[in-house]
């Protein structure tokens, strides 16, 4: 049975998770919830899976869902009780999928106590990436990541000895409009799951241009009329 703390229940992706949770309820318990200001939502999650703790933005929002559930559950808000959330003494996996950079510290926090982290709060990697890899590999805790294209990667590559990767290859519409050569001057960052990863090399990308010219080439004549 596994343990998790929620930060952000009410998005999507905690929805997402507590329908897992629901699916498979011999293999995961709820012990923590953070939300935002979705009271309703929220209310209707702590009475179905019943944590030991709840998070909400606003003061005021926290006395009111203590009035409907504090009977069977503490509540918590601001900062402090996202934290709170996410050092549950009894979480073994934290669930980060909190809007914006309200999610660094929280996550942070899970970190440090070297909890496993399912991450899916983009910002704590773009705001603190360097600090938060560091400190899980010294902590021991696992970055997993839960977006599906980060995850599909993370699936490619777990097990597998660095050495034995080549090159991963990513698409993505980021870059439309952005220089084409330009791409090969891509640096090497760590990831999520304190592996590596780089853009194409250039020689790579001066290959791929000139098969492109090659192939336009190619189209074109096949559209000029027979004499």
């Amino acid at each position: 049975m596994k343990s998790l703390a929620i930060l952000g229940s009410t998005g999507s992706i905690g929805v997402s998770t507590l329908d897992v949770v629901e699916a498979f309820p011999e293999r995961f318990e709820v012990v923590a919830l953070a939300a935002g200001k979705n009271l309703e939502l929220l209310e209707r999650q702590i009475r179905r899976f019943r944590p030991e703790l709840a998070c909400v933005a606003d003061p005021a929002d926290a006395a009111e869902l203590a009035s409907r559930v504090g009977e069977f559950c503490a509540v918590g808000h601001s900062t402090e009780g996202r934290v709170a959330v996410a050092t549950h003494p009894n979480a073994q996996i934290v669930v980060s999928a909190l809007v914006g950079a309200v999610g660094l510290e929280p996550t942070y926090a899970a970190v440090e106590l070297g909890r496993d982290v399912a991450l899916a709060n983009k910002e704590t990697l773009v705001v603190a990436g360097e600090q938060m890899t560091a400190l899980a590999e010294r902590t021991g805790s696992r970055l997993l990541p839960v977006d599906s294209e980060h995850n599909a990667l993370h699936q490619c590559l777990v097990g597998e000895a660095p050495h034995t990767v080549r090159r991963e290859a990513l698409a993505t519409g980021e870059f439309k409009g952005y220089p084409y050569p330009h791409l090969g001057q891509g640096h090497v960052a760590h990831g999520p799951v304190g592996g590596q990863g780089t853009l194409l090399p250039q020689e790579e990308n001066q290959r791929n241009e000139q098969g492109a010219r090659q192939q336009e080439d190619r189209r074109a004549r096949d559209r000029m009329p027979l004499r």
